[in-house]
């Protein structure tokens, strides 16, 4: 093709695929779009709440209901820091699934959100943020070097195995 893939591209190309003698139609895999990670952070947060200090899994819960978030697949779990020692503000360090192009990104970044009383900004970041992410088990705030997990994990299933296995695996 000549031009960009689009979604009824995606859809003739399935359709073609199943209809194939000598193919179990289950077996195939829907065709999708080349994705990428887009990275952000959030700042404008409160580090404690009534319920106590913000986890990943309250702002997982949060970005759902948002609705600049309506369309966006997180990558990996949400990153909560606080923004100093003595400050009561937290950064909130995002990893989403997007096209190649960053669309859903662009669209997200510079724009406010409520969160109760607090306005929450979403800012775009550089992969590397300062922050150790490791290689084994892609979580942040360890290096590599310094993991307890025991078993490699994929990047882009978060299965427990490594690349060259994902085919089998997945």
């Amino acid at each position: 093709m000549n031009k960009p893939v689009n979604a009824l591209n995606l859809s003739t190309i399935e359709k073609f695929l199943k209809n194939i003698d000598n193919v179990n139609s289950d077996s195939i895999e829907g065709p999708c779009l080349p994705k990428s990670k887009s990275y952000m952070k959030i700042v404008g947060l409160p580090y404690k709440i009534e319920q106590g200090v913000i986890t990943p899994d309250y702002i997982e819960s949060i970005l759902k209901e948002t609705y600049l978030f309506k369309d966006v697949i997180l990558a990996l779990k949400p990153y909560v820091i606080k923004a100093s020692s003595k400050s009561d503000i937290a950064v909130v360090w995002v990893d989403i699934w997007d096209s190649q192009s960053s669309s859903l990104a662009k669209n997200i970044i510079n724009c406010r959100f409520n969160i109760g009383q607090f306005v929450a900004t979403v800012h775009g970041t550089n992969m590397n943020s300062g922050i150790p992410q490791c290689k084994n088990c892609w979580k942040w705030g360890h290096s590599t070097l310094s993991c307890h997990f025991h078993v490699s994990r994929y990047a882009k299933c978060y299965g427990a195995h490594v690349t060259e296995h994902h085919r089998e695996k997945a």
